[in-house]
């Protein structure tokens, strides 16, 4: 019988909640995702000391998704471990990796019509300055299906899971079905109160795709995620505590999903509340969180909604045209 590969925890500082980072005690050792800048010297440096592993032989660093928290680190990381590290990253999350630009044209694109703070743009590209740690090219692109090869027998198959972000993707400890999600599981958010996604629909298909088919016997979150009620999940959850949070992002997603489509088909009006103009998603949903509350999932995942129903109508009107 196969000895298991261990996975440790690897947990940095920063804001309301840590960063989780994840190692994977393999003959080439992987990291998967990064934290900020600040997160390989400060938080994977010790924690990895502190169980006889060096930083220097990392092999592979494994990014979930593109999103500031997860490859900010990546580059610093990558120079610790003598560049020898191969940096892997779905094709459609590559360009955060690439620029720092990428993400402040993503807020503009996005959210950011619906906050209306003028210092929006600068606080991002602040942001991005301070947290990560260079821009850089990944050494290998991937879009689901591949095996990645960690030595001694050990391997890791690459699942893609986009909704949270067009290129998110889990990564699958084969044998031992250890499934590393990053933000792709999101229940009912983290320190926001509400799950963040760009694409719903296929946020529920990956979420599907891993109850039904992958089903995970441990899940490894990047965040602490949050019940119904409030109380966090931690970020190594069992079988049980897998399936339970699969279904409870199902049962979320379903009941924004009713919320977000029935506001906008009735005609989305500007308000002085600071959920305008989805104020009767909050309002339905009992949601009283900070909506501006950096990233904004509330407004990046009804954007979402809003960009899938115009995708729809656009469907049907060139099938009805074509």
């Amino acid at each position: 019988m196969t000895t298991p590969v261990a996975v440790h925890p690897l947990v940095s500082p920063w804001g309301r909640f840590g960063l989780y980072s994840f190692f994977i005690d393999a003959a080439e050792p992987a990291i998967v995702d990064t934290g900020i800048a600040s997160s390989p010297a400060d938080g994977m440096v010790p924690a990895l000391e502190a169980i006889g592993r060096r930083i220097e032989d990392v092999r592979w660093i494994l990014l979930t998704h593109g999103h500031i928290d997860h490859i900010g680190g990546a580059y610093a990381l990558w120079e610790l471990t003598g560049r020898r590290a191969q940096v892997v990253i779905h094709e459609a999350d590559a360009p955060f990796l690439r620029s720092r630009r990428a993400h402040v044209d993503e807020y503009l694109s996005g959210r950011a019509q619906y906050l209306q703070d003028p210092d929006g743009e600068a606080k991002l590209t602040a942001a991005t300055n301070a947290v990560i740690s260079g821009e850089m090219e990944p050494t290998l692109l991937v879009r689901g299906g591949e095996t990645i090869p960690l030595g001694g027998g050990a391997t890791v198959s690459v699942h893609s899971l986009p909704g949270h972000t067009p290129g998110s993707v889990a990564y699958v400890l084969d044998g031992q079905n250890d499934v590393f999600v990053g933000d792709a599981v999101q229940i009912h958010g983290a320190a926001n109160g509400f799950p963040g996604f760009v694409d719903p629909v296929a946020y529920r298909s990956s979420l599907e795709y891993l109850r039904d088919e992958v089903r995970p016997r441990h899940l490894y979150l990047g965040h602490p995620y949050r019940r119904r009620d409030g109380t966090p999940y931690g970020v190594e959850l069992d079988a049980v505590q897998a399936r339970e949070a699969l279904q409870g992002s199902l049962d979320i997603e379903a009941r924004v999903s009713k919320a977000a489509y029935g506001c906008i088909a009735s005609g989305l009006q500007d308000t002085d509340s600071p959920y305008s103009p989805f104020t009767p998603v909050a309002k339905e949903l009992g949601y009283d969180g900070d909506p501006t509350l950096e990233p904004s999932p509330f407004f990046t995942t009804l954007q979402g909604y809003r960009t899938s129903l115009d995708h729809l109508i656009e469907d049907e009107e060139t099938t009805t045209h074509g």
